[in-house]
Parts: C-alpha cells; sequence; structure tokens
C-alpha cells in the first residue's frame, strides 16, 4: 500500500503526487473536554481517522490521494468553562486555514478537501469556504465526516440518530480506533440531554452560550450502549462517502493565479 500521510512523504515524491492531480484531505477538529470518559482530542482524532481510512480506499483503487496533518484546534469558545479547551477566535481560524491551503496550493496540489470533525467548526468552514476559494483563486471544498457518514450512523446507533457530543456514537468511534483512551470506568456518567450538531431550523433567533449551560457532565447523548463495532460502521461508512466524492463527484480545479 503506498504512503498516504503528507508528512511521512519526502518532497520529491509530494510533488509527484501533485503531478498525479492527487487530492489532498485536510482534517480539521478540535481539542476540547469531552465529558469524564473521553480525551480532550477526539474531535482530532476522528477527523484524521475518517481521512486516513477514506484515503486508503483511494489507495486501494489506484488512485493517488494524500492526507494532510491534521489542525488539532478549532473554534470551542463555549467548552472552556469545562477547563481541558484550546480555542481560537474566528480571524486566526481563518488566517491558520488560508495559510495551510496555501502551502498545499504552492506544493503544486490543485484540489483539497477539508474534512472537519467538531460540530462548532461548522458554520465557520461553510463560510470560510468561499472566502478561502476567493482568496486563493482555487475551490475550496468542505466537508464533515458525521455529516458525510450521517445515514449509516442512524442505523447503527440505538439511542440517538446524529452524533452529538462525547456520545454513543463519539465514544463507539473511540472505542475502535483508542480503546485505551476511554475510561470505560466513568461511562456510567456519560450522559446528557439530546442536542444537535448544527442549529435547529425551526430556531428564529441564535443565542450563544457555554455548554455548561447545556449540559452538567459535558455529554449530549448517551454514551453507555456504546460499542466499538458500532464505530467501526461509522467511521467505514462516512471514509467510503469522502472517497466516493473525491472519485466520482469532484470535479478537477484549476491551478491558482498568481
Amino acid at each position: 500500500m503506498p504512503e498516504i500521510f503528507w508528512n511521512r512523504l519526502t518532497a520529491p515524491k509530494l510533488r509527484d503526487l501533485a503531478e498525479q492531480g492527487a487530492p489532498v484531505l485536510l482534517p480539521v477538529g478540535s481539542t476540547e473536554q469531552h465529558g469524564p470518559h473521553l480525551p480532550t482530542g477526539v474531535d482530532d482524532f476522528l477527523s484524521a481517522e475518517a481521512c486516513r481510512r477514506a484515503a486508503l480506499i483511494m489507495a486501494d483503487c489506484g488512485r493517488p490521494v494524500v492526507v494532510a496533518p491534521s489542525l488539532w484546534c478549532g473554534l470551542s469558545d463555549h467548552h472552556v468553562e469545562f477547563g481541558g479547551t484550546f480555542t481560537l477566535t474566528l480571524p486566526t481560524y481563518h488566517a491558520l486555514l488560508r495559510d495551510l491551503c496555501r502551502s498545499i496550493l504552492t506544493a503544486g496540489f490543485t484540489k483539497i478537501l477539508i474534512v472537519n470533525g467538531h460540530g462548532g467548526n461548522v458554520t465557520a468552514l461553510n463560510a470560510l469556504s468561499n472566502e478561502l476559494s476567493r482568496e486563493l483563486a482555487t475551490p475550496i471544498a468542505v466537508t464533515s465526516y458525521f455529516a458525510a457518514g450521517q445515514a449509516r450512523t442512524a442505523e447503527v446507533l440505538d439511542r440517538q440518530n446524529t452524533l452529538m457530543h462525547a456520545c454513543e456514537g463519539e465514544t463507539s468511534m473511540m472505542m475502535a480506533i483508542a480503546p485505551e483512551l476511554v475510561s470505560s470506568d466513568k461511562l456510567d456518567e456519560a450522559t446528557g440531554p439530546e442536542i444537535a450538531l448544527q442549529s435547529d431550523p425551526d430556531h428564529v433567533v441564535y443565542m450563544p452560550r457555554s455548554f455548561r449551560d447545556v449540559t452538567a457532565s459535558g455529554v449530549a447523548g448517551d454514551a453507555r450502549t456504546a460499542t466499538p463495532e458500532k464505530g467501526e460502521a461509522i467511521l467505514d461508512a462516512s471514509a467510503a462517502a469522502i472517497a466516493e466524492w473525491l472519485m466520482i463527484g469532484s470535479h478537477p480545479v484549476s491551478r491558482p493565479r498568481e
């Protein structure tokens, strides 16, 4: 199997992959509290894992692809009251993404898909994709792995039909990829109210609030029925959807203008 990770490849090999038209997957997540039972790096780990699996699907089909190092910090101001959380301001996030994408394009690549793993990044990324595409004169695509795998997620979970936060789904995926980081003795405490990852379209007014006002445990959803098998199914479905878009649904883009 060919190497897929940017930081494990040489510069000449990356130039060769760029000449072959390889897309670059850029995982973005967050480092923030995830209840009493999960590590703070969940969103970073899971976006990177979804990218890894998608890239392996493509490589197995003989398609060139590169997975960039992940951007481990995002927009998490609503989690800071729990501690254990890094967060960026929106201008800083914009600047970081612009510079990372510019570096990828300067290295010769022409197709970038930002793969998000944190619900708090969604609205900003959707808007920033337009800004970045204009600033860099190249279409910058954005998805969230949990949106790509949503249909399968609804099928495999018992107590919810979408990902929430430190919930059945996220806990299942962490059990699948890093079980040593899941504090199983804390699972009985890993429950909280149900939430939507994005604003409910029925709400006509948006009012920001701390996640501590939503849940005392830091959890939204119920992690007590999590299993590694559910996690594998969600990650595989998410990766398959991302790979399919890259191989079938995406379109070549022009080189950036100087």
